[in-house]
C-alpha cells in the first residue's frame, strides 16, 4: 500500500559527495530517475542482474515512500567500441559480422532477450525506454553547442571533447586530470589534441554499416554522449538520481557529467552506484572462466531465489555467487514464501478479531523494514526483519488459531513489503486474487490426498503412501508428521 504523502526521511549515498545524505528532490512528489542500461549485442550477464534489481527496488521502494516516479533507462545499440575505447569496432557491428546479420536484427534480438530475463527477475519495465539510434537529432545538437561554447573540437571528421577546457573533469571518481596516465582506457590517437580527449562523434570509415549524416560529415555518435542527450530529454535539467554500475563511474559517468555542464546544463544532483559480484570469490571474467550469462543461470535456479540472493545483500556491497550461496538463498526464500503461504491457508477458516499482542509485533517489524530502506536502502536489513515477522508468524498460527484481522495485517506486509518493495513475490494483484480465491480449493482437495495416504497408512500399505507422498514431493509440496496429524506445505 502507497503512502499518501512522500517520505522526508530518505537517505542514499551519493558517489559525488561520497557520504550518505538526505534526498529532497527538485519537485516534491515527483523522482526523475535514470539508469545507465546494457548495450544490446549480447545476452545479459548476472552483472546486469545485480544492477538492475538493486534499481528496481530503489524505484519500487521509493514509490512505497509515496513519490511518483519517472525511471528512464536506455539502450545502446551504437557508439560503443570495443574495450569502452574511442578506436575500434563497433560491439554490435562485430556481433553483427559474427552472426551475419544486420546490427538492428542483433540489437532487436537482444534487446528482446534483456528483457525476458528482466520479466523472470520480476524488474519492472521503464516509463520510457530509449534508444541511442533514435536520439542522433539530440546527440548532434548537444555536441554542436559543445563547440560553440569552446569545449569540442572537430579532428578529421571526428568530434572530441576538450577535458583540458573543463576543470571540473574527473570530480565524480576523485580523478585529477594530471594524474591520469596519458592513454587509460583509450588508445592514443594523432587527431586528438590531448589523449584523454573522449568522442562524440566519430567518422565513419569506408564499409561501416552504421552511420548518419552530421556537420561534421558522415559518421555515428561516441558512447557517452547518448546518456547526456536522452536523461536531458526524458528528466530536464537538474534531474534527481542517476544510476549505474561501479565499473561505469569512470570514464562513462564522469564523461556525461563534464559534457552536460559544460554545454551549459544543470545535470544528476545525487549519483547512486552498485557494487560489483564475484562467481566463487573471483571477479566474472570470460578469460577466468567463470562467465556466466542470466539464461543459463535461470535454466538452474529459480528467479526468485536469484532475486533474493542480490537483495540479501546491500547493493553498494559485493554479491557472491557460489553454490553455498544460491543454497543459502534457497532457503532463505523457502522460508519466507512458506511463512506467506501458511498465513494465507488460514485465513479462510480463520476466526474473526484481531491479537493486539501480535498485531503490535507486525507494525513494529513493518517498522523496522522501512526504517531499512529509508537507510541507504539497506535490503540486508529490510529482509532481516522479514525474518522477524516470519518467527513471530510461525509460533502463533502453531500455537493456535489467530485471527483474521491480524492475518490479513501479516499477510499485507509480506505482500506489500516483501512482494511490492523487494520484488519477491512476482505476480500482479490479478494473479494474486486469483490464488486467493483458488486457496480453498487447494486445501479441500489436500485434505482428501492427506486422508487417502492415511488410509493407506492405518492399511499398511505403506508403499501406497510412500508414493503418494513422492508424488506430492515432485510437485514442491512437503508432508509433515506432527502429534496434531498430517500437514502440508508448499
Amino acid at each position: 500500500m502507497t503512502q499518501t504523502r512522500p517520505d522526508p526521511d530518505i537517505f542514499l549515498y551519493d558517489t559525488m559527495q561520497r557520504q550518505k545524505v538526505r534526498f529532497v528532490p527538485t519537485t516534491p512528489g515527483r523522482v526523475g530517475m535514470y539508469l545507465c542500461g546494457p548495450t544490446v549485442y549480447s545476452d545479459a550477464h548476472l552483472g546486469h542482474a545485480k544492477k538492475e534489481v538493486a534499481f528496481d527496488v530503489i524505484r519500487r521502494a521509493l514509490m512505497h515512500f509515496g513519490y511518483s516516479v519517472r525511471y528512464v533507462t536506455n539502450i545502446t545499440d551504437v557508439g560503443h567500441l570495443q574495450n569502452d575505447s574511442d578506436d575500434g569496432e563497433d560491439k554490435l557491428l562485430a556481433r553483427a559480422r559474427l552472426e551475419q546479420l544486420e546490427p538492428m536484427e542483433v540489437a532487436d534480438k537482444y534487446f528482446w532477450s534483456f528483457v525476458s530475463d528482466m520479466d523472470a527477475l520480476n524488474i519492472l519495465k521503464p516509463s520510457i525506454n530509449p534508444r541511442a539510434t533514435g536520439h542522433i537529432t539530440e546527440q548532434i545538437a548537444l555536441i554542436e553547442e559543445l563547440i560553440s561554447r569552446g569545449h569540442a573540437y572537430a579532428s578529421n571528421g571526428s568530434v572530441y571533447f576538450d577535458v583540458r577546457s573543463w576543470p571540473d573533469y574527473g570530480k565524480l571518481s576523485g580523478r585529477k586530470l594530471d594524474d591520469q596516465a596519458e592513454g587509460t582506457r583509450e588508445e592514443v590517437r594523432g587527431e586528438k589534441r590531448d589523449p584523454r580527449d573522449f568522442a562524440l562523434w566519430k567518422k565513419a570509415e569506408a564499409g561501416h554499416i552504421m552511420r548518419w549524416d552530421s556537420p561534421w560529415g558522415v559518421g555515428f555518435p561516441g558512447w557517452h554522449i547518448e546518456c547526456s542527450a536522452m536523461s536531458l530529454k526524458y528528466l530536464g535539467e537538474g534531474f534527481d538520481i542517476h544510476g549505474g554500475g561501479l565499473d561505469l563511474q569512470f570514464p562513462h559517468h564522469e564523461a556525461e557529467i563534464a559534457q552536460s555542464e559544460a554545454a551549459g546544463h544543470a545535470f544528476a544532483r545525487y549519483w547512486m552506484h552498485n557494487n560489483m559480484l564475484t562467481i566463487n570469490g573471483e571477479k566474472m571474467s570470460k578469460s577466468k572462466g567463470n562467465f556466466t550469462t542470466l539464461k543459463d543461470l535461470l535454466m538452474q535456479h529459480d528467479p526468485m531465489v536469484i532475486r533474493y540472493l542480490l537483495v540479501s545483500s546491500h547493493y553498494r556491497s559485493i554479491t557472491e555467487f557460489s553454490d553455498g550461496a544460491f543454497e543459502s538463498a534457497r532457503s532463505g526464500y523457502r522460508r519466507l514464501s512458506e511463512a506467506l503461504h501458511e498465513i494465507e491457508r488460514h485465513l479462510p477458516t480463520a476466526p474473526s478479531g484481531t491479537d493486539a499482542a501480535l498485531d503490535a509485533k507486525i507494525a513494529a517489524h513493518r517498522k523496522a523494514f522501512e526504517d531499512a530502506l529509508r537507510d541507504d536502502f539497506n535490503t540486508p536489513k529490510a529482509i532481516a526483519a522479514l525474518f522477524g515477522l516470519t518467527t513471530d508468524m510461525n509460533a502463533a498460527i502453531n500455537a493456535g488459531p489467530v485471527g483474521a484481522a491480524t492475518l490479513d495485517a501479516a499477510r499485507e506486509v509480506y505482500r506489500t513489503l516483501g512482494g511490492g518493495v523487494l520484488g519477491l513475490f512476482s505476480g500482479s494483484s490479478t494473479g494474486q486474487a486469483a490464488q486467493a480465491d483458488e486457496a480453498p480449493v487447494v486445501d479441500a482437495l489436500m485434505e482428501l490426498v492427506l486422508q487417502a495416504r492415511q488410509n493407506y497408512r492405518l492399511n499398511k500399505q505403506y508403499a501406497q503412501a510412500d508414493e503418494l507422498r513422492q508424488t506430492l514431493t515432485r510437485v514442491g509440496v512437503t508432508v509433515e508428521d506432527t502429534k496434531d496429524g498430517p500437514r502440508w506445505r508448499k
